[in-house]
């Protein structure tokens, strides 16, 4: 019903109120829940098809899924077509599924993996040949990244983070590239931390209040493990130099442990490397670490103010300066744009501390 409430927000200002506005929230509802009921159900029969799969060789299953990925993710498409016909095709996900996850009507999901199937109709069904793989490779591991991070933001789709861990484990079993390798590494580091994001409420958990213990220490095993072999071997990668960032947060054991000078350090080859404002923004958390609030805030200037995260972070540096105003200011901006309840509830929670 939350989720109900959500759509009637998005769209009755848009189409109009209905004319039986319970109707309209009791059936958005029923179809919200028998979407979750089908992600969860593929998601279960996902797993255990993995569980019952042979570890050692690839097999023609096997072969056929990656060249449907590698198809997927052709640079011809957009990122955001790449991830949708990917879920569709490789993930099994229903085109409502998708559009749930993306926040689009199912209609414009439909068309957007319509389009992008057209796009991709007259090209060969196999594996990029050897010249072409670097380049289809390098699109392969970034739209997995986005889907996970897709998954893994939303604190209700871990559907697409897991599926995401999945693909990439069957491209890592194919190809011995370290990027790969240290992609899987910052997954496996990040996701993790998924029981401890959110309190008993589902409300939000910051990274330096969480509760350690309840992180996933197989995960975090697997992770490094995967990283120590994949570092040195060949040029430094982004992936590599985000899964190095990410194990140092796992391998603190608490949060004044954390070795935030080597993280600040980190963020500044990785943003000299990618040009990514998301980098600078995960750079200016790291910098009011190490120098104070002042010294991530003038980080944040001349970004763009579409940015996720970004007023929440101007917010919560502010606080830290002591400069409550322009917090409160900043927290309302966030909450106004938040995409999800969960966020929205621990947002709106923020403004009623500071002010109160």
């Amino acid at each position: 019903m939350q989720e109900a409430l959500i759509a009637a927000a998005r769209h009755w200002p848009v189409d109009g109120v209905p004319a039986q506005p319970r109707g309209w929230l009791l059936q958005t509802a029923s179809r919200r829940m028998v979407d979750q009921w089908r992600s969860d159900t593929a998601r279960r029969e996902r797993e255990a098809k993995v569980a019952s799969e042979p570890v050692a060789g690839a097999t023609a299953q096997d072969d056929d899924t990656l060249t449907v990925l590698f198809l997927c993710c052709h640079p011809v498409l957009s990122p955001t077509s790449a991830i949708a016909l990917t879920l569709r095709a490789v993930g099994g996900l229903t085109t409502a599924e998708i559009a749930r996850a993306f926040l689009v009507p199912e209609a414009t999901m439909a068309q957007r993996i319509s389009r992008a199937k057209q796009k991709v109709a007259g090209e060969r069904f196999s594996m990029p040949s050897p010249d072409e793989h670097p380049v289809r490779l390098r699109s392969v591991l970034r739209v997995l990244y986005l889907m996970f991070n897709e998954g893994y933001t939303d604190l209700t789709r871990d559907d697409l983070s897991d599926e995401a861990i999945r693909l990439t484990r069957l491209v890592h079993a194919a190809d011995d590239d370290p990027e790969v390798a240290a992609l899987l590494a910052l997954m496996l580091l990040t996701e993790a931390r998924r029981p401890a994001r959110t309190d008993a409420s589902g409300t939000p958990v910051t990274l330096a209040d969480q509760d350690r213990s309840r992180w996933d220490p197989a995960l975090v095993t697997e992770g490094t493990a995967l990283l120590d072999g994949a570092i040195g071997r060949g040029a430094v990668g982004e992936y590599q130099l985000q899964a190095a960032i990410a194990a140092i947060h796992d391998r603190a054991p608490t949060a004044d442990a954390t070795d935030w000078p080597q993280i600040l350090a980190l963020y500044e080859l990785l943003e000299r490397m990618t040009g990514s404002p998301v980098v600078t923004l995960n750079r200016a958390v790291a910098a009011s670490m190490v120098g104070g609030p002042s010294a991530g805030l003038a980080l944040l200037d001349g970004l763009d103010e579409s940015l996720p995260r970004l007023d929440q972070l101007r917010a919560h540096l502010h606080e830290q300066a002591g400069d409550h105003d322009r917090a409160l200011a900043h927290y309302r901006r966030a909450a106004a744009r938040a995409t999800n309840l969960a966020e929205r509830r621990y947002l709106d929670a923020q403004v009623a501390r500071l002010g109160s």
